[in-house]
């Protein structure tokens, strides 16, 4: 499951879409209020555009939907973008929307929940809720781009980052080099 906020990184979230849609894995996106705007500002589409062929999709608002439930096995969630918004309501267990009682329930059914953070500079909060989550066991990756790669552009941060999620997710892809592979 991929849950998108209303947080900047956009790119990211295309990408591992995109990238499980290719893949033929069972999945589905929800998408917050904030999320769709951001889309629309930094990919210049309508979210249905990246929704298009994407298996499930639910509104943010769907309490009732079937994932919600902790009876429905799952891979695991990320969250990307996560908006801190988002990241303080899970880090304090509040599940007032589906994307923070999905997360709440990857948590509690100790499933892998990856949440992707896209925020700069951090306050003390972020980082209070950041290492509050992963002492609960969920995995905080920081959009933090890796020069390592000698990057030709931005797309080339991009698929690292979304690389990097659905490694933590279990799903196998070509997105990025690992550090060396391939050197002899």
């Amino acid at each position: 499951m991929i849950g998108v906020t209303g947080a900047s990184g956009a790119p990211i979230a295309a990408r591992v879409i995109e990238t499980l849609r290719a893949s033929g894995l069972e999945h589905a996106v929800i998408l917050s209020g904030g999320a769709a705007a951001v889309i629309r500002e930094e990919l210049s589409i309508e979210p249905d555009e990246l929704l298009h062929g994407t298996p499930t999709v639910y509104a943010d608002s769907d309490m009732g939907a079937p994932i919600a439930s902790g009876s429905r096995r799952t891979r695991g969630m990320a969250v990307v973008p996560c908006s801190t918004n988002t990241l303080a309501k899970i880090a304090l267990g509040l599940a007032d929307t589906l994307i923070t009682r999905v997360a709440h329930v990857q948590l509690k059914e100790h499933r892998r929940l990856v949440l992707v953070p896209r925020e700069t500079p951090l306050s003390a909060i972020d980082l209070r809720n950041m290492a509050r989550l992963a002492e609960l066991g969920a995995v905080v990756l920081v959009a933090s781009p890796p020069y390592y790669l000698h990057p030709k552009g931005v797309g080339d941060l991009v698929d690292f980052l979304a690389g990097k999620v659905l490694d933590h997710l279990g799903v196998p892809h070509h997105l990025y080099r690992g550090w060396r592979e391939g050197d002899k």
